[in-house]
């Protein structure tokens, strides 16, 4: 089952740390298994996750060490214990107050947890060689055990690690083989289990993963320290471009993000090849593969490193069609949604026409009273996925919440007219009836896939937004206190059976 087998299907996106359970951020535990129960019976077939990486400075899931990682925080703690690397009493430890993530107390108490965890395993095991010595995570153990020593960004390593010189690396690898170095590998083995475990059961149940991919890596990792060829920094491996997007919708004065920009002609010389393995790992992660910011494959957008805000950089060409060729031939088809978000031109265009991808569609930014808005449900295609609003986005409520009375009468009065040419009916008296009004004509558009936030759902208000594009605090901590009312998930199935994608 694939999005391009053209079935009307429904989903919804709930991050995993997002889920609920007593240890202070969701897990690949017993919650994610009922939570894919809850989709399986309510006839939701897709489940949309953000990143999955180990986080870094931030907290973000768009900024890892290591760009195909597995975050340590989701390993299922419960599992641990049924292993026999962990007690009752160190469980009982691990409990943290409901509520939103606390990243902070979190850091301090699951990685002792985990090293605790990690003490009892034995490294000796069959399986757990054989996935050592894949190198699959090799880059990753060195640059964490190294990150674990120094504590500073991986330009500030001694220059014999900071440059990965191989006989500098052997020996600090023995050195640190068992206190460190088998630590790392042992977290990304264990989530690597317990991922494909759960994935495997969403699969039975005819419940398919949407993962996402940022564009760009993170500088402070072990992808760009372990090949600086391939990214935009100089001899001394500090950026000299970096990414982000000019002034837009979110931000006046742009989006920094400071990632460093890829190095596509030495990308070009190696058939894409890094490509090529991060698409193969997250081909074999999901079922359906979301490319954040794809406009960015066609041109990307350039800021000197050393600038202040995004005002002034300039639109470079990404050499993206040749990538996705390459992809295609050495991958075969796979299924991916270009995240086409944000202003786009004619390249952009072009380059998702000719790949095939279904682009986004956002209804918060259709009702604007523009009758070619491409977001109103009239003018939506087929070959699309419809959100609400995504991860960046307010809640569909915080989002009217904030309109004047003024706003909110224009905004009713354009969404029952686009409802009423959908076929559907919903008294629209106050801001919650609009929010639910939101998701039910997302589910009754054209797209082949309609994927509702599980906040929009529930009805939550802005204190559910998951992120704030361009406020570096207060981010990606959003909890779902319990899991989502029957009353809720029983209205989101009749609408699901209502617009044919049961």
């Amino acid at each position: 089952m694939t999005i391009t087998d053209k079935r009307r299907g429904a989903g919804i996106l709930c991050h995993i740390s997002s889920l609920p359970n007593e240890y202070g951020i969701g897990s690949l535990g017993k919650e994610a298994y009922e939570f894919v129960d809850i989709l399986k019976k309510n006839n939701v077939r897709y489940w949309q996750v953000l990143p999955l990486q180990q986080t870094g400075f931030g907290d973000s899931p768009y900024q890892s060490v290591c760009c195909t990682s597995g975050n340590p925080y989701f390993i299922d703690i419960e599992g641990l214990k049924r292993e026999g690397l962990l007690d009752d009493e160190e469980l009982e430890g691990a409990k943290m107050p409901a509520g939103d993530v606390d990243f902070e107390a979190l850091y301090e108490k699951r990685y002792a947890l985990l090293r605790r965890a990690y003490a009892r395993f034995n490294i000796r095991d069959a399986k757990f060689v054989e996935f050592i010595e894949s190198g699959e995570f090799e880059d990753y153990a060195l640059f964490m055990s190294l990150k674990s020593r120094y504590g500073v960004a991986f330009n500030h390593f001694p220059d014999s690690y900071k440059y990965k010189e191989n006989l500098a690396m052997y020996e600090f690898r023995n050195a640190v083989y068992r206190s460190e170095y088998c630590f790392w590998m042992f977290l990304q083995y264990t989530f690597k289990r317990q991922w494909k475990a759960l994935k495997d059961y969403a699969n039975a149940n005819g419940v398919y993963i949407i993962g996402d991919i940022p564009l760009y890596v993170a500088y402070d990792s072990s992808d760009v320290w372990a090949r600086p060829e391939l990214f935009a920094v100089d001899e001394d491996l500090k950026p000299v471009k970096v990414a982000g997007v000019p002034p837009d919708y979110f931000s006046k004065s742009g989006q920094l993000w400071g990632n460093p920009l890829y190095n596509w002609d030495a990308m070009r010389a190696e058939n894409f090849d890094w490509w090529v393995n991060r698409i193969a790992r997250a081909k074999e992660m999901y079922d359906v593969i979301r490319i954040d910011h794809f406009r960015g494959l066609d041109r990307y957008y350039s800021i000197d490193a050393d600038a202040y805000n995004a005002m002034d950089g300039e639109w470079l060409v990404c050499p993206g069609r040749e990538l996705f060729s390459e992809i295609r031939k050495r991958l075969g088809k796979i299924d991916i949604i270009a995240e086409d978000l944000g202003v786009m031109d004619e390249g952009v265009e072009l380059l998702r026409t000719q790949t095939g991808f279904p682009g986004m569609n956002v209804l918060m930014f259709a009702f604007d009273g523009e009758e070619d808005n491409s977001y109103l449900p009239e003018n939506i295609k087929e070959n699309s996925v419809t959100y609400t609003g995504t991860h960046d986005n307010d809640t569909a409520l915080g989002f009217l919440e904030k309109m004047t009375d003024k706003q909110f009468t224009e905004f009713k009065k354009r969404l029952r007219k686009a409802m009423k040419g959908q076929g559907i009916y919903l008294p629209i008296v106050d801001r919650r009836d609009a929010a639910k009004a939101l998701w039910m004509s997302a589910l009754h558009t054209r797209s082949y896939l309609a994927v509702i936030p599980v906040q929009d759902i529930i009805g939550l208000d802005n204190s559910a937004r998951m992120n704030v594009p361009a406020v570096p605090d207060g981010n990606w901590k959003f909890r779902l206190e319990s899991m989502p009312p029957r009353n809720a998930m029983a209205e989101l199935k009749n609408q699901i059976r209502a617009s044919g994608r049961d």
